[in-house]
């Protein structure tokens, strides 16, 4: 099983909106032209920029043009009733009508979490849906599980932004660790390709289709933003081996589909 990770699209509306809007359409062709294709595509969060409805319009619009299956999770830029409104009861949010739900394929299960913290740029899952993370993992123990949120859930080394990471990591960690079979945790918000062991599997952070972070390990000021090349993770899953590819989406001699 192949799955494409991409996260903060940060789609806007207004006279900035051409390029995240590019961005995103271009990691779209990129994607459609590796041969075999994804058989799926996850993206973490921060998918609008200040969540309002004609953001995740603009969202839809450029999804529906995409054969792939998509399947989105929340930022902390999100709005979670404006991304339900636009999108339930569509496989983008699981057929459901929440944030958190989980789709199960025969090679894998994905499940996504809804880190938003309402009036924060931190995340936390809070002991509800970290049940429900720990209930669902336990359905398909034989079957390799992707566990998808926004927010790291450790330090990553760039100070201002571990300062807005998962509140609840430690119980977040708990809960991964019981499960031998997660093969991955999906996490966007730093805008920086980042991989780090994490409760007996990887935490994978994708970068950001829109603009990338600056690796800025002190906190002396915020790290800022940089046009460095935008991409996506391509995570091959062959049986219960998992191997993960960073794939340059602009600034790269190559195909696109879309």
């Amino acid at each position: 099983m192949r799955i494409a990770h991409l996260s903060d699209t940060h789609l806007m509306t207004g006279p900035f909106a051409a390029e995240p809007a590019a961005g995103l359409a271009q990691a779209i062709g990129r994607l459609l032209a590796t041969t075999p294709r994804p058989d799926c595509v996850v993206i973490t969060g921060d998918l609008a920029d200040t969540g309002s409805p004609d953001e995740y319009a603009a969202l839809h619009a450029i999804l529906r043009r995409c054969p792939v299956p998509v399947h989105l999770t929340t930022g902390n830029h999100d709005d979670p009733a404006a991304l339900i409104s636009e999108f339930s009861g569509t496989p983008y949010l699981g057929g459901g009508g929440s944030a958190s739900y989980a789709v199960e394929y025969p090679e894998a299960t994905i499940i996504a979490a809804d880190s938003r913290l309402d009036g924060s740029p931190a995340g936390y899952l809070g002991p509800a849906q970290l049940a429900w993370i720990d209930q669902t993992l336990r359905a398909r123990p034989e079957v390799p599980a992707f566990v998808c949120l926004h927010h790291p859930p450790l330090p990553v080394g760039i100070p201002f932004l571990d300062g807005m990471r998962l509140n609840d990591g430690p119980e977040f960690r708990q809960v991964i660790g019981r499960h031998p079979h997660v093969a991955r945790v999906l996490a966007g918000h730093v805008h920086r390709v980042i991989s780090a062991p994490f409760a007996g599997t990887l935490m994978s952070v994708a970068p950001s289709t829109y603009r990338q972070s600056a690796l800025r390990m002190h906190d002396a000021e915020p790290p800022g933003y940089l046009a460095e090349p935008t991409g996506f993770l391509l995570h091959l899953l062959d049986g219960t081996d998992c191997v993960t590819h960073s794939v340059a989406a602009s600034h790269a001699s190559a195909v696109l589909a879309f």
